[in-house]
């Protein structure tokens, strides 16, 4: 084989072998993006909008959070604490219609004891976000919504409607956290049933959870006083 014959077979199958590490490659990648979509849901999509559209940027954040956080063991709620959670929450529900200001923050604080009962972080609320977007991810959002909200209250800032809203995206939150440990986690299409109010007449969280009884009038989407949550 002449010199010139060997130089272009060499070229082909450097070619041919760089196609085949791009591939190969490409298909990490997939399975990488595919398996962090899985496991954060809206949170992926969340976080490479924050992160200006760079995917790669978005899932190293998400991986490390994996790396931080993946292993933590949190704590169930004992029954007495989680009954006085309940309660204290359908008491914030209810004093939306005196102070939306004072309910709302008052929900924001209630949810960070919450979150640090479970066995979360608390040092720093981003710390915690990070923790819970792991474990909680489906409405990990809500919590920042209300967060959010909370501090315009405090500072005048936030109208009634952005306030009730912002209760309303917190509670399926709220339930996650306060959920016994038999209980599976609520996924999205649960979620975007609880946003409108509906409620599934088997569910057994019904039975201690604010306003889950039947005709009660003070489920999710209003107080017993005619508020809307």
């Amino acid at each position: 084989m002449s010199t010139g014959a060997i130089s272009i077979v060499v070229v082909v199958a450097v070619v041919l072998a760089a196609a085949l590490t791009v591939r190969v490659v490409r298909a990490g990648a997939g399975r990488r993006e595919r398996a962090l979509r899985r496991r954060f849901g809206p949170e992926y999509e969340l976080n490479v909008a924050q992160h200006a559209g760079d995917t790669k940027a978005a899932q190293r954040e998400l991986e490390e959070r994996l790396r931080l956080y993946g292993e933590l063991r949190t704590q169930p709620l004992p029954g007495e604490l989680r009954e006085r959670y309940v309660a204290e929450w359908a008491g914030m529900q209810e004093l939306f219609i005196e102070s939306p200001e004072r309910s709302v923050t008052g929900a924001d604080r209630l949810l960070a004891r919450l979150a640090h009962d479970r066995g979360y972080p608390s040092d720093r609320y981003e710390e915690q976000i990070a923790a819970l977007s792991v474990h909680h991810a489906d409405h990990i959002q809500g919590y920042r919504q209300i967060h959010d909200s909370a501090a315009r209250a405090r500072e005048g800032r936030a109208d009634t409607e952005e306030l009730r809203e912002a209760v309303v995206h917190a509670r399926p939150f709220f339930e996650d956290l306060v959920r016994p440990p038999h209980h599976a986690t609520t996924r999205p299409e649960t979620a975007r049933q609880h946003h409108h109010g509906e409620r599934h007449s088997g569910n057994r969280l019904q039975r201690w959870l604010p306003g889950g009884g039947a005709g009660t009038g003070t489920g999710f989407g209003h107080t017993k006083k005619g508020g809307a949550w």
